[in-house]
């Protein structure tokens, strides 16, 4: 369980009003403001105005979603070094990650090898290969694709959403200034 942070997010969430939270944190799961707005709902303390307590709530919201909105938010997500980030086409948070991890440094053969593995990953599981790529590099992250590959349908799914949680944690730290 990663450590908690003293840092605080600002605004503070919990003196946010609906709107306002979801305009300033409905971004963190891409493409997806419902997750902000299931946060919002489900009520909000002094508590989660620190990074890591907000991440905790908007995860247990997404864990408790169906099984059609968690793939919802999992087909959201871009390839890892896919036609959008070659095309300049990802969310800043997205296009910052992969850099990042030196995606965008891929050598051509490494471009195509994502290629192939995300097509093998999609035409398996029916969504694209979601990694927190944060603290990994491209070859990290192409043994985790080729490990993945190996799982079920189920598996893939939950580990999908577990990486899609850390993604969060990540984007809500960052936005608290830590590093």
């Amino acid at each position: 369980m990663p450590q908690p942070t003293s840092l605080q997010l600002s605004p503070a969430p919990s003196q946010c009003s609906l709107e306002a939270f979801v305009q300033h944190y409905g971004d963190v799961y891409e493409h997806s403001p419902w997750v902000a707005e299931a946060t919002w709902q489900h009520g909000l303390s002094e508590s989660h105005d620190a990074p890591d307590a907000l991440a905790e709530l908007m995860g247990l919201m997404l864990q408790q979603a169906t099984p059609e909105q968690q793939i919802d938010v999992i087909q959201a997500h871009p390839d890892l070094a896919g036609k959008a980030a070659l095309a300049g086409e990802l969310t800043q948070d997205s296009t910052n990650e992969q850099a990042g991890a030196g995606l965008d440094q891929c050598s051509p053969e490494e471009f195509a090898r994502f290629e192939q593995l995300n097509a093998a990953y999609k035409e398996k599981f029916g969504f694209p290969f979601v990694i927190a790529v944060k603290g990994l590099d491209r070859y990290d992250i192409l043994a985790a694709f080729e490990e993945r590959l190996e799982n079920g349908l189920a598996q893939e799914r939950e580990t999908a959403i577990k990486q899609i949680i850390r993604i969060a944690r990540f984007r809500l730290r960052a936005r608290a200034g830590e590093a």
